[in-house]
């Protein structure tokens, strides 16, 4: 007996879009189409890449979809929303856009429409996100089955209040770059003992990736600094730096910068 598949529709074919395209491959409960008007040769792309159906009209394709995945700008979500709340028949509606929260999808589709809201980091195309998602009042058991089996192609997932949303994306979404800061800032001072920018990145990639190792055993985050840093050692006297300099304050005042940058925009 043909098993029948879950037909995603994805609005948009950019670089979020084809990390959760890529997530979902080989799965075969789901059959995708990837829209994206605009840009024909991006849908050639991911055709070619993904093997999956392209088309380069979405109107068309909503009503033989079960979910709509909205993969574009927020600032597109307006007509965009419009236009497919004249087409939309109780599918689950799904974006990814910053700020487009699952009680602003509601306002624009019609009633008892189940919508969903998805934070994912750009991790997502190596499928190691950390994502957010914060699910409207009419999604049910089943769509958050659905949403949840999509999610985990691209990392791990926690469902969140659309309030928590907002301030986790500062940490979630935002807080990568920071890290990237402080690896690009080690690496220079690595290379600045001769060896290779090559060799300095690939350093602080591995201790990077070995710190992060160890905070998934689920050991606080404080315990293992206190595990490396030897009383009155050479750690210490690095760590002491840091404290003096403000480190957890200075912590604070990015994520509250991304936060309130986030609702100056939305």
């Amino acid at each position: 007996m043909t098993k029948v598949r879950t037909k995603i529709l994805f609005i948009g074919a950019g670089r979020m879009a084809q990390a959760i395209i890529g997530g979902l491959a080989g799965n075969e409960r789901f059959s995708i189409t990837a829209s994206n008007n605009d840009n024909e040769e991006r849908l050639h792309y991911v055709k070619a890449a993904y093997g999956i159906s392209v088309s380069n009209d979405w109107r068309q394709e909503v009503a033989n979809s079960d979910i709509v995945l909205l993969a574009m700008p927020p600032e597109i979500h307006p007509p965009l929303l419009e236009d497919l709340a004249r087409l939309i028949d109780n599918q689950l509606v799904i974006t990814v856009a910053a700020g487009i929260s699952p009680s602003l999808l509601e306002d624009a589709l019609p009633e008892g429409t189940p919508v969903a809201w998805v934070m994912p980091n750009t991790a997502a195309r190596l499928s190691e996100s950390s994502t957010l998602y914060a699910a409207g009042k009419h999604v049910e058991l089943h769509h958050k089955q659905l949403l949840e089996e999509i999610l985990m192609g691209i990392g791990a997932f926690e469902n969140v209040t659309e309030e928590q949303l907002y301030e986790l994306t500062a940490i979630t979404g935002s807080a990568p770059a920071f890290i990237y800061r402080i690896a690009e800032s080690l690496k220079n001072q690595a290379a600045a003992v001769g060896i290779s920018e090559q060799q300095a990145r690939k350093l602080v990639a591995q201790m990077i990736a070995g710190s992060a190792a160890m905070l998934q055993t689920g050991e606080d985050p404080a315990e293992l600094a206190d595990q490396v840093a030897t009383p009155g050692g050479s750690t210490a006297a690095g760590l002491r730096v840091l404290d003096e300099k403000g480190i957890d304050q200075l912590m604070q005042q990015a994520v509250t910068a991304c936060r309130e940058k986030s609702r100056q925009d939305h």
